[in-house]
């Protein structure tokens, strides 16, 4: 699908990595963009090379249809001319992304020169998997800057990688729960690095390393969050403590950006009009969160015992390590406790695989929120003022859980995810609802997220932290004083 317009006005060019959680902070930045009325936006947009549990091209539809100063070109498929990198051969999904980016540059400087045709290119603004990207902007001299869609700890913890690589004698997945130490960030155990930087022999792994290696040759790094929320690593990363003897581009942060919540009339909010104010437990692990039937059956009967009122999005798998298919709708006379919907469904609602997750959390009736420590989520559960249970599951959701519990005090941590058979066990899913709803944890870790909230709106108000740094770098781009 190609949607475009033609426009006197500079363009800022987007390009996401493949995937939805990518595309759709892409999209939210091109909003915020457009709100200046002084730059065009294009999205470049790729298919991803695996399946990621949604539909993006259905998305880019509906942003496309709501938003039409955002044109989204898609660019072509890699020719089969151009040999595919050993890195297909990881197990990591990480791995082919990183193959399908490089083989795509051609592809991306043809749309970037078509671009350039109706506008100037102001900017390429990359997700950050997207360093082969930088050869395009260098070929075009056009100012290439980076957006990180995770935390500010996450971006410190992973520009300080490559020196780590070269001065730690083994793999994470060989030191167990070993402290890693991280500028800006908690110490991290070992083994709650992300899975595809657990193996330093992995094709993944090493792409990794090249990516952040890299990322530091840009005019600077958009950051998906606020200053008051991280000021830690954002110390670390403007005292050059992150890469050491070597400058970090500008760190701006524009967030947080997250969805608007539309009014979609899904049924769960009218179940959620007849529960009493924050009551209600809502369990949402992301549209790659996928659980085992036994684990679905120590959740569902620790939330029987806990005796709370509770929301549950359920995705059934059978093998939740296959992150990238997508799960037939669950039968949950099969993945849950004979009985359970039956004798809960005064006090709860299991919806199959998708619930509107902005309006749940910003429902009043909502008063927890159990997550699988997505980035795009912790954002919308601080934006909505909703306590957190972090429950991570892939990707870098153990590193932001070591943030959000330990540092910022914004949740609870679920114990066990990380035992060998990686299974939680009810009595934990009933003492850790408990300890939220109606222990003295759960009321401190509220009162946390209330002046967390509320800075959030401060930072993207009128005049706020994020407003003025994004309206700083849309003024240099229009006025051109940005050298490639």
């Amino acid at each position: 699908m190609s949607t475009t317009t033609t426009t006197t006005k500079p363009t800022v060019v987007l390009f996401p990595s493949p995937g939805m959680g990518h595309l759709v902070s892409m999209v939210e930045l091109g909003e915020l963009l457009l709100r200046t009325n002084s730059l065009s936006v294009t999205i470049l947009t790729l298919d991803p090379p695996f399946h990621t549990g949604a539909t993006a091209t259905n998305f880019v539809a509906r942003a496309a249809e709501s938003h039409p100063d955002i044109s989204f070109l898609p660019l072509d498929a890699p020719t089969a001319t151009t040999a595919p990198s050993p890195a297909s051969s990881s197990p990591h999904h990480e791995a082919l992304a990183f193959d399908l980016l490089r083989r795509s540059v051609p592809s991306l400087l043809s749309a970037l020169r078509a671009v350039s045709l109706s506008s100037p290119v102001r900017a390429l603004v990359l997700d950050f998997f997207c360093t082969d990207a930088l050869d395009a902007a260098a070929a075009l001299r056009i100012p290439a800057y980076f957006f990180f869609t995770s935390s500010a700890s996450a971006l410190a913890a992973f520009l300080h990688l490559p020196f780590l690589h070269s001065h730690l004698p083994s793999s994470f997945k060989d030191m167990g729960d070993t402290p890693v130490a991280f500028p800006g960030h908690p110490d991290i155990p070992a083994s709650h690095m992300p899975l595809p930087m657990l193996d330093r022999a992995d094709d993944a792994y090493k792409g990794f390393i090249r990516h952040f290696e890299r990322m530091v040759s840009a005019q600077g790094i958009l950051v998906n969050t606020f200053e008051w929320l991280e000021p830690r690593a954002l110390g670390a990363l403007r005292a050059g403590l992150c890469v050491p003897g070597r400058p970090v581009p500008p760190v701006y942060c524009v967030g947080p950006l997250t969805r608007g919540g539309k009014s979609t009339g899904h049924e769960c909010l009218r179940w959620l009009d007849a529960q009493p104010r924050g009551s209600v437990v809502f369990l949402c692990f992301g549209s790659l969160g996928v659980f085992t039937a036994e684990q679905l059956r120590e959740i569902a009967t620790g939330l029987e015992r806990s005796g709370h009122r509770f929301l549950w999005v359920v995705r059934a798998s059978e093998d939740p390590n296959r992150l990238f298919t997508r799960p037939a709708e669950p039968d949950l006379g099969r993945v849950l406790p004979e009985g359970f919907v039956e004798r809960t469904k005064e006090r709860g609602l299991v919806v199959k695989t998708w619930a509107p997750q902005v309006e749940v959390l910003r429902h009043a009736a909502t008063g927890g929120f159990v997550t699988h420590c997505g980035w795009n989520s912790v954002l919308e559960g601080i934006c909505a003022g909703a306590a957190m249970i972090a429950w991570p599951l892939y990707a870098e959701q153990r590193m932001n859980k070591v943030v959000l519990v330990q540092e910022w005090g914004l949740g609870l941590g679920i114990e066990g995810y990380d035992r060998e058979d990686g299974v939680v066990g009810a009595a934990e899913v009933e003492r850790k609802v408990r300890m939220l709803m109606e222990g003295e944890e759960g009321r401190r870790v509220r009162e946390r997220v209330a002046a967390a909230k509320d800075a959030a709106a401060k930072a993207v108000a009128e005049r706020g932290a994020s407003r003025e740094a994004l309206n700083e770098l849309v003024r240099t781009w229009i006025a051109g004083e940005v050298s490639p």
